[in-house]
Formats: structure tokens, sequence, C-alpha cells
């Protein structure tokens, strides 16, 4: 019932796909099945499959698997022909900004925005104008699942049924555990970088009082890549859903005016309110980053090494009250530095789960060990160093309740979450037209929802 998503192999197959299918000489692509009005292309099962060799998984059945794929894609077009009838909308800023993730995601897969549009053989911006419908779709999707399987709760004792209804010879064997952390310090950026970031504002701002257009520089220079292609328009927000700099700003200046520079813990913000209607303002911005340089970096590495020795050489300090003291990284800091599956919401992952950097730092580790600090790159791109903290370690097992009850608890939500998915997808997909291509009737696919 899991909404699709694909790596840059599968995105890479289907754009490449829809490509093609725009000469007639080759007729790669069709119409495979129609729910209303909403179509299912060939390609989309063929990305779906790749997807599937992508993650490393080689089905017997070739043909099952793909009649398995427009299965689950039939369910999303079920789904999201009631959320239209319905009139369940997702807001087209949310879109845009989820967008914009999966590309800058795309993106680092590749290397570059060069070395991605070379291996698209054509422009990001193609790409994220073919990924729009289906990004709206996922979301639309997801908000339809929210909504009918809201309110769902389990007790222990539901649970405890749940693991003892599995056969003795089909509980998961678990592979291997661990519970790591960190603590992140981001270089404290120079006055003198900060003054460049500044001044280069005032620049941009003294450029568009002399007639410059605000959108254009605000696309060919913000560091906020979300808002930067929309001309750096953030939308409608009210108090206290940006950052307090920038709320006061947006809330005191008059209309279409352009305030002075402010700082953020983003960095420098040129802003412009475009529009104010009581509490509610909506404003645009240019965004500049601050680069720390090698000095700084150089800082937050002697500082790191220092509170690395007290918790590791001393009892003065501990790891979860130096994580809420020092660490600069707000994801980790939530969970008491610790990364945390996604999933199940354990602080225990296992290790092909963990960042490639983070698993071979620990590699060498011994447990309770604390590494010397790393340097690293965040998702934003920044500069930052980080001390691993290796906390615990689980050896592979059989599940059983007393160390893994997060994990089944989890599993026994989602087969509830299923069962209730199930019985709505029967009933609805009567209030839906659907039409399947001859060529896969042989998958039973109305039979099986």
């Amino acid at each position: 019932m899991n909404q699709r998503t694909y790596t840059l192999i599968g995105i890479l197959f289907l754009f490449a796909s829809s490509l093609f299918a725009q000469d007639d000489a080759v007729p790669v692509d069709k119409i495979i099945a129609k729910v209303d009005n909403n179509i299912i292309l060939l390609s989309e099962v063929e990305a779906g499959y790749q997807q599937m060799l992508a993650n490393g998984q080689y089905p017997q059945d070739k043909k099952e698997a793909k009649c398995d794929i427009l299965k689950g894609l039939i369910v999303n077009k079920i789904m999201y022909a009631k959320a239209q009838i319905d009139s369940i909308e997702v807001d087209d800023a949310r879109v845009a900004d989820e967008l914009e993730r999966r590309m800058q995601y795309f993106i680092l897969q590749a290397g570059s925005q060069e070395k991605l549009e070379k291996t698209l053989g054509s422009s990001v911006n193609d790409l994220r104008d073919d990924l729009r419908d289906q990004v709206k779709e996922q979301m639309t999707v997801q908000t339809m699942q929210q909504q009918i399987i809201s309110g769902v709760t389990i007790t222990p004792k539901q649970v405890k049924k749940y693991f003892e209804s599995i056969p003795q010879d089909s509980i998961p064997f678990l592979s291997a555990e661990v519970k790591v952390g960190q603590i992140v310090r981001e270089p404290q950026v120079s006055e003198s970088e900060k003054e460049k970031a500044r001044q280069q504002l005032l620049d941009i701002k003294k450029r568009i009082q002399d007639g410059e257009d605000f959108g254009v520089l605000a696309k060919q220079y913000s560091q906020d890549y979300g808002s930067a292609r929309k001309g750096g328009d953030l939308g409608w927000h009210g108090r206290g859903e940006l950052v307090p700099e920038f709320e006061e700003i947006a809330l005191t200046v008059e209309p279409n005016e352009i305030a002075d520079p402010v700082e953020s813990d983003f960095g420098y913000h040129l802003i412009q309110l475009l529009e104010r209607r009581g509490g509610r303002f909506r404003a645009r911005h240019i965004l500049i980053r601050p680069k720390s340089n090698y000095q700084d970096v150089k800082d937050a590495v002697v500082f790191l090494d220092s509170i690395r020795t007290l918790i590791a050489e001393t009892d003065t300090l501990g790891f979860e009250k130096a994580v809420n003291l020092y660490s600069d990284d707000q994801p980790t800091r939530a969970n008491a530095g610790y990364f945390k599956n996604n999933v199940t919401g354990s602080s225990y992952m296992a290790t092909d789960e963990l960042d490639p950097v983070v698993f071979f730092a620990i590699d060498t580790m011994k447990v309770g060990n604390t590494s010397k600090p790393l340097k690293y790159r965040t998702e934003d791109g920044q500069d930052a160093v980080r001390i691993i903290y290796y906390s615990d370690y689980k050896p592979p097992h059989y599940a059983n309740l007393k160390d893994d009850y997060q994990k089944l608890q989890q599993a026994t939500l989602n087969s509830q979450k299923n069962e209730i998915l199930e019985k709505w997808i029967k009933t609805a997909k009567n209030d839906v037209f659907i039409e399947i291509d001859p060529e896969y009737e042989g998958c039973d696919i109305l039979e099986g929802i």
C-alpha cells in the first residue's frame, strides 16, 4: 500500500522512456490502465521493475513481479481518484518544497547538476517538470492514506497476539544492530565572512532599487534553493512559522519595501514584503550563507576534540549531556544525539542503514568509544565537524518480545493499518471506473484488491 518512490536509476528509466515515447517510430510507451481520468503508462511499470533490480531484488517470475507493480500503481490511482472526488488537495507550496528536496537528492546521487544533466541528456528543469505531477499525486495519495488510517492504535496485548500468530519457522532472524550517536559542531563563521555576505546583499538591494528584478536576482543568487526557483517567494505564513528575525522584518516593513539584510541561523536574508493581512504575510527573500574558512573548521575540530576528551577520559561529562549542551544537529539532538530508524522509531539501526561514512568510522571502534573529530558536509552542503559515539551493539538473533518490542509493535500497527486500507480499497474500487489493457488481464488485478 505504500506510495512508490524511485531512486535515480528508476527516475532515469522513466524519464528516458518519456523522451523516447515522443518519437512515433519508437513505440516504447503506451497506456496500460486507466482509473477514471488517471492513466498508468507501461514506462511506470518498467521504472518500478528497474527500481526492484536497483534494490537488489531479482524476482524469479518477471511477469508476476510486473503484475504486482501494476497492482500497486492501480491501488494508488484508486486512492488518487477518490481524493479528487472527495476534494482532498495538497498545497502547491508543499509540492514545490518536496519536489525541490527530491531534485537535490538526485543531484547529490549523480555528483553534481552537470553530471545529472549529462546522464539525462537533458536539463534538470525538464526532469523537474516531468516529475511535478507525479510528486503531487504521491503526496495526495499519502494524505488520503493518512485520513483513512488516522486514529489507529494498538495495545500490548495485540502486539503479543500478533507475535504469537507468527509460525515458529517464520519468526524473522534480525541482523546485527548498533546504537550510534553524534555531536556536530558547525564552524563559527568569522565576522569578515559575515560582512562579505551582508555586503553582497546590500549590493543586490541597490541593483533592485536601480531597476533590476528581485525575482530574477533571487533565482541567480539565493542559496535557499527551494524558494529561489520561485523568485524567492515563500508564500503565506503566520506568526511563529518562520524564524523570529525574519518574522520581525516581515511584520514591520511596508508592502513592497525591501529591508536591509538581517541575520538568522540560516544566514543573511534580503527580505521584501509582498502582502500582509492581519497577522499573516507573504514575503520573498534572497538568502546568502556566509562560508566558513579553514581556520573556522580547524577551531571546530579543536573544540570537539576537547569535548571528546571530557567524554572519553573523564567522568565530568556524559555523551547525552554533551549533546544537549553542544550539538548543532537538531534531528539527532532531539533523539539524545542518536541516529534513529525512521520506520520503527528505534535508536537501534542495522549497519546497512547507517551512513557509509559513519559505518566505516565505527568499524574500527569498540562499544563505548568516541571517535576523533571528523569533517563532513551537511545535507545542505555546509562544512561541519562531528564526533561519533558507539553506544551499543546487538548481535544477530531471532526476534523476541523482550528485545524487539518496538519492531513488533510497529509491525502490528502496520498490519492493522493494512487491513483497514485493504477493506477501504475493496469498497472504493466500486466507486471508480477501472480499465486494464487486455495484455495484463492475466494478472487478475481486480480480483486481488
